[in-house]
C-alpha cells in the first residue's frame, strides 16, 4: 500500500444543484456556507448535507475530488485567477496528488479522524458549464484533470489541513 502525505485545500457541502439548464443562462445562487472547514460522510450514502446524498442514483459517485494542481495548470494555460471548487463543483480539493491517477482505485484518505475508504473511483469529465464558471477554454482545459467520482466505503469526518492518502 501506497502512503502519500497530502493537504486537504478545500471541501464543499452543497444542498442546491447550480448548474442546471443552459450554460448560457448561468449558475443559480449558491448557498453561502457550502464551503466547509469539515465534511462528515457516510458509507454508501455520500457527503452529509450535499445534493447527492442518498440519491440511489449517485450513491456509488457522490463523491468527487480534484487536485489544485490541474485548477493550477488551467488557469496558467488560460490566463486566469485559479478556480475552486464553488466553480468546479467538486467537493475535496486535494494538494500533493495526481488526483486522476485514482481513477479505477482503490484509496483512503485521513485527516486525523481515522480513515475513510473510497471505491470504484471514476473519471470525473468536465461538462460544458466550466467555460461559464471558470472562463472560455476551460472546458476543454480540464479534460483528464477533472479529478474522480466515487463513494465513501466508510462513515468518517474529513477536515481542512493536511492528511494522508492510501493507495491500495
Amino acid at each position: 500500500m501506497k502512503q502519500i502525505a497530502v493537504e486537504i485545500v478545500a471541501l464543499l457541502a452543497s444542498p442546491v444543484h447550480r448548474y442546471e439548464g443552459r450554460p448560457g443562462d448561468g449558475p443559480a445562487p449558491a448557498p453561502d456556507d457550502e464551503l466547509r472547514d469539515h465534511l462528515e460522510l457516510r458509507a454508501g450514502l455520500g457527503i452529509v448535507g450535499d445534493r447527492y446524498f442518498n440519491q440511489p442514483a449517485h450513491r456509488a459517485s457522490s463523491v468527487t475530488i480534484q487536485a489544485v494542481e490541474a485548477l493550477e495548470a488551467v488557469a496558467a494555460e488560460l490566463g486566469i485567477a485559479v478556480p475552486g471548487l464553488r466553480q468546479t463543483r467538486r467537493n475535496i480539493l486535494l494538494r500533493g496528488v495526481d488526483v486522476d491517477a485514482l481513477a479505477r482505485t482503490t484509496f483512503s484518505l485521513d485527516s486525523g479522524e481515522g480513515e475513510i475508504r473510497f471505491g470504484d473511483a471514476r473519471p470525473a469529465n468536465p461538462c460544458a458549464w466550466m467555460n461559464t464558471a471558470i472562463g472560455e477554454g476551460a472546458h476543454r482545459a480540464l479534460r483528464r484533470r477533472g479529478g474522480v467520482r466515487t463513494g465513501p466505503l466508510d462513515d468518517g469526518v474529513l477536515r481542512l489541513g493536511p492528511a494522508v492518502l492510501r493507495v491500495s
